[in-house]
């Protein structure tokens, strides 16, 4: 079954369906508000996020580790989260964000 990456305007969705139409029921089904704005079905069966693109690669320690220790300590909160990560990494308010939010997609 072919992988999907399915636009809306307030969505990325990536999901496998058997073809156009059953890709765009996705989002009927899931948020039915919304509008499909493109899309495409990926070449390959897999999904890749670079964390280069994101800002999320340097030699100090696994940002994606402490970020996730800092949401668990945060129960969830992203605003706490960040501030905890701020104090742990002495990162900045936005690169804290980025890192958070990044973390909070894919599930924690």
């Amino acid at each position: 079954m072919p992988l999907f990456e399915i636009e809306t305007s307030a969505h990325i969705i990536i999901s496998w369906a058997a073809d156009d139409q059953a890709a765009a029921a996705v989002v009927e089904e899931a948020y039915p508000g919304e509008h499909v704005v493109r899309l495409t079905r990926r070449p390959r069966d897999t999904w890749v996020i670079s964390k280069s693109a994101l800002g999320l690669t340097d030699s100090r320690d696994n940002p994606c580790n402490t970020a996730r220790e800092c949401l668990s300590k945060a129960s969830g909160d992203k605003v706490h989260a960040i501030r905890l990560y701020m104090h742990e990494t002495g990162d900045d308010l936005d690169r804290a964000r980025k890192v958070i939010e990044s973390n909070m997609v894919m599930g924690w």
